[in-house]
């Protein structure tokens, strides 16, 4: 098992990439803390699961916007597992409206949520894994940030494009024995995709050269090995995972 005994966060564990990659790395030996923010039945179904492989997992509640809050969930991660090995910061949300509809108060929770927590949940688990010398962190991007843009989405991929420059000066400041990289997926079959029409979707799935969505266990393979020891010269990086694209 590749993450045996090791303690891993993950934010926005709930659904989508968080859930898959919750599950597969609980099936790699890991200790796990499923974070969430309103779906507190999903999280609670997760632990239930991990707990049915033989593995450990809580769930905590937090909004990674909010400093206390995450001060609260790393404290608590610590206090009742040890220590924290792996953090993956996946928390996020889009809105999909015409970039002149867009509010200033849509603007600055997708900000808040996606880069300021990815900033808060690193910057409090690196702190405890610097006393350990030791430690990973897994940011969640997007091909939005890279080479997917999207206008109505303006916000997004703003915050997206922070995280991987977020990512390599948190991989600079922690190297040599904390490493950082970053996924950046492209499309992804999660809850977040859920209300994209027939059209769109066939539309986007004509640019991808596999031609097909990514399903979020894929996602999880590639956060895994970022987690593992397989990836144990390799930090500051961005891994796109788009299934080829034009």
């Amino acid at each position: 098992m590749k993450l045996k005994n090791k303690i891993a966060l993950i934010t926005g564990a709930s659904r989508g990439i968080g859930k898959a990659t919750a599950l597969l790395f609980a099936k790699e030996g890991a200790k796990v803390v499923i974070n969430y923010f309103s779906s507190k039945k999903e999280a609670l179904s997760i632990v239930d699961e991990i707990k049915k492989m033989g593995s450990e997992a809580i769930a905590v509640k937090c909004d990674v916007s909010k400093e206390n809050e995450v001060k609260e969930m790393i404290n608590k991660t610590i206090n009742t597992l040890g220590r924290i090995d792996i953090v993956v910061n996946n928390a996020g949300i889009v809105y999909d409206i015409p970039l002149f509809e867009r509010k200033i108060e849509q603007f600055k929770k997708t900000i808040e949520i996606n880069l300021l927590g990815t900033f808060l949940c690193s910057k409090y688990a690196s702190e405890q894994m610097i006393k350990m010398t030791n430690g990973k962190i897994i940011n969640i991007s997007s091909t939005n940030a890279i080479n997917s843009f999207s206008p109505d989405t303006i916000d997004y991929d703003a915050s997206k494009a922070g995280i991987i420059m977020l990512t390599k000066d948190f991989a600079k400041k922690l190297a040599p024995k904390i490493q950082v990289n970053a996924i950046a997926p492209g499309w992804v079959y999660t809850d977040m995709n859920k209300n994209l029409s027939k059209e769109f979707i066939q539309k986007e799935t004509e640019k991808i050269y596999l031609k097909r969505f990514a399903q979020p266990e894929e996602i999880a393979k590639a956060i895994l090995f970022f987690a593992s020891d397989d990836s144990s010269y390799i930090t500051g990086s961005v891994m796109v995972i788009d299934g080829g694209h034009d």
